[in-house]
């Protein structure tokens, strides 16, 4: 299963596509192994320990803390966020019924396809065993290549602090989403009516795809529209077909002459030995 995705034009593009959330519901049970390491990377990516994502976020939030505070509240609001549409988004892939008939008829993936998603599931587990506190085996193992390598810090209370966050997300997203699944495809997002038109903005993407195509992709089709009607088809098609006209207009004028009647060569000589000798006469 693809990572689920919402589209930005409303629930006509939601019936079309099997790949948006809204779509979805209810692949726990027809996916298990498939849920199983879409979780685990969905705890690592959210930063939940002991798991790798936890420990490559620590040690930037315990930097952060320490030389840019504001810098260091932005990555905790990141790390909310970032745990919440998790959150949101495990509850509305995995989780409550099938809204529509695609995910009713879902298959687990063949192994070619869930194996490396286990790798990856592996990896994020073990990933933190590598750089436990007090043991950095990972940059032990690194120092060689690094020539030069400094363990970073840990600290027990940014440890804490962005833990409780990151679980706080997955809390509130399975509040608004977890006890009460969405019932349709059709049924209106909890957070519709409470953020009002910044979730519409957060749907639609901020009109970002709608200005793309106003600033680049129209004046992109005016500009080939013009280099090929007017520039090619109008000016290098006639200034083309113009000196073929040319050609052959000369090459008709000049069969013309070609007569083969000896008298009109006769008299074409006669006309130029006339007019040079005009020419000579009147110099």
């Amino acid at each position: 299963m693809e990572h689920g995705h919402e589209h930005t034009h409303g629930h006509a593009g939601a019936e079309l596509d099997p790949q948006d959330m809204r779509n979805m519901g209810g692949l726990r049970e027809r996916m298990p192994l498939t849920f199983w390491v879409y979780l685990i990377g969905a705890l690592a990516l959210a930063g939940i320990a002991p798991l790798a994502g936890f420990f490559s976020k620590d040690e930037i939030m315990l930097s952060a803390s320490q030389r840019q505070p504001a810098v260091f509240i932005l990555l905790l609001i990141a790390a909310f966020f970032t745990a919440f549409y998790m959150g949101r988004q495990l509850s509305m892939v995995f989780f409550g019924k099938a809204r529509r008939g695609a995910a009713e008829q879902a298959v687990e993936r063949p192994l070619v396809v869930t194996l490396p998603l286990v790798i990856l599931a592996l990896l994020s587990v073990g990933g933190g065993v590598f750089n436990l506190p007090a043991s950095h085996w990972l940059e032990t193992w690194l120092e060689h290549t690094f020539q030069a390598v400094v363990p970073g810090g840990f600290s027990w209370a940014i440890a804490l602090i962005s833990l409780g966050v990151a679980l706080g997300g997955f809390a509130l997203a399975w509040l608004i989403y977890g006890r009460k699944p969405l019932v349709s495809a059709e049924a209106t997002d909890p957070l519709a009516k409470p953020l009002g038109p910044i979730f519409l903005g957060m749907q639609r993407k901020w009109w970002v795809d709608e200005f793309y195509h106003l600033l680049i992709v129209r004046p992109y089709y005016a500009l080939a529209g013009f280099m090929a009607g007017i520039v090619d088809q109008t000016m290098i098609d006639g200034i083309v077909n113009g000196l073929g006209s040319l050609v052959r207009d000369a090459a008709k004028f000049w069969r013309s002459l070609q007569s083969g009647y000896v008298r009109s060569y006769a008299l074409t000589i006669l006309i130029g030995v006339v007019l040079m000798i005009a020419y000579l006469a009147l110099r």
